[in-house]
């Protein structure tokens, strides 16, 4: 797995911008589709998430089978994102478990870490280091 940072994660999808569809990097949000609603979320993600409203469990064997229907193959490169990049943490080690050869997942997340008044995207995160992003 690959950590890479906000300003990291872009320039790599920048780079694979023009890469045949099926080597192209599938860009993945696992948050929750409500947060990536109305939250916010870098354009261009797919929406598949490592847990889902009303039961918050997670199911690494589905959410595996869920990105490979997006990627098509376990060899396209995968990028995560979630809030503050703990989940991608755990959904990439099941991406890895179920045989995707190249998953990299976006240090500190959308939102990023607290700050000492318990307020995100004040001190780290892809929205705090202003890059693109859409909201419902």
């Amino acid at each position: 797995m690959k950590h890479l940072t906000p300003r990291q994660a872009w320039a790599w999808l920048q780079d694979r911008a023009n890469d045949p569809p099926e080597q192209a990097p599938l860009f993945v949000d696992v948050r929750m589709e409500i947060e990536s609603l109305y939250v916010g979320r870098p354009p261009g993600v797919v929406n598949v998430p490592w847990y889902e409203y009303p039961d918050l469990q997670a199911d690494p064997e589905r959410f595996a089978r869920q990105v490979l229907a997006e990627a098509e193959n376990r060899q396209r490169p995968v990028l995560l994102i979630c809030r503050s990049g703990k989940r991608t943490l755990e959904a990439a080690r099941a991406l890895e478990a179920a045989g995707f050869t190249d998953v990299a997942h976006v240090v500190h997340g959308f939102e990023g870490e607290l700050d000492d008044h318990f307020h995100r995207s004040t001190v780290s995160g892809w929205r705090f280091e202003g890059l693109p992003w859409e909201q419902m």
